[in-house]
């Protein structure tokens, strides 16, 4: 399983949000590149980004820095989310060296996209579902939808989709503990490998993440919990390396 560090960004900077609540953020740090070479120092075997303002955006916002970030470290794939919704921009990403385009809002809204860009880009799409109490969340979790997610999971099983990103908006920066049990039932649902995020605090959920992975996790994003010193990256990934 891998510790996958979450740099997020809003207006160039690195902050991390309290249930994706733009006006609840917290700045981490102006230089998003030095934090992406704090985390590659710490071992992460992958990074991912979130374009905060393009989530709300509906396109790329902060794009100049995803950019700067791929190209100091042209060998880490770099998992990129946040306000994806056409061709032209996964073309510009993969282009610029980000190896994966998380497509979210628009996977709910249009799923036959998800078909199509699997075809064109094969092997670089993951789908980001994010949840409330198990229904889908779009437009930067500021809307609400009527699909549960892992219904949608299903959806998407046969298109060729690397990974499902699978979060739980009411534990994300909230430091309250992962929900293991809704991961486990998103990796059931399909035959997709899921990346959770939401919610991971310390070693105790890594250890309980990596306890079901043959289930069919594949991988465990951290924010908040690895800037505030709760959680260690490196003693993180050694852990699941060895649990393996």
């Amino acid at each position: 399983m891998l510790i996958i560090p979450a740099i997020d960004l809003k207006d160039g900077q690195c902050v991390r949000l309290r249930q994706g609540l733009m006006d609840d953020s917290t700045v981490f740090s102006d230089d998003p590149v030095a934090v992406a070479a704090q985390w590659v120092k710490a071992g992460c075997r992958r990074l991912h980004l979130v374009d905060l303002n393009g989530a709300f955006a509906g396109t790329p916002v902060n794009g100049e820095v995803v950019t700067a970030i791929a190209k100091a470290y042209p060998k880490l794939p770099i998992q990129i989310g946040g306000g994806i919704r056409s061709k032209e921009t996964i073309e510009h990403y993969l282009s610029a060296g980000v190896e994966y385009l998380i497509i979210g809002t628009k996977a709910v809204k249009e799923p036959e996209f998800i078909s199509e860009i699997c075809r064109d880009f094969a092997g670089h799409i993951i789908v980001g579902l994010d949840a409330k109490d198990g229904w889908v969340a779009t437009d930067g979790w500021a809307e609400v939808s009527n699909v549960k997610a892992t219904d949608l999971a299903k959806r998407f099983e046969a298109d060729g989709v690397s990974a499902i990103v699978y979060t739980d908006i009411a534990r994300d920066g909230m430091m309250q503990g992962v929900n293991v049990e809704a991961t486990v039932a998103m990796a059931r649902a399909s035959s997709i490998p899921v990346i959770a995020s939401g919610g991971i605090t310390n070693m105790d959920d890594i250890r309980a993440l990596s306890a079901v992975s043959g289930q069919g996790i594949c991988g465990a994003i951290t924010g908040r919990a690895i800037y505030e010193g709760t959680l260690d990256v490196a003693e993180a990934q050694t852990y699941c390396d060895s649990a393996e």
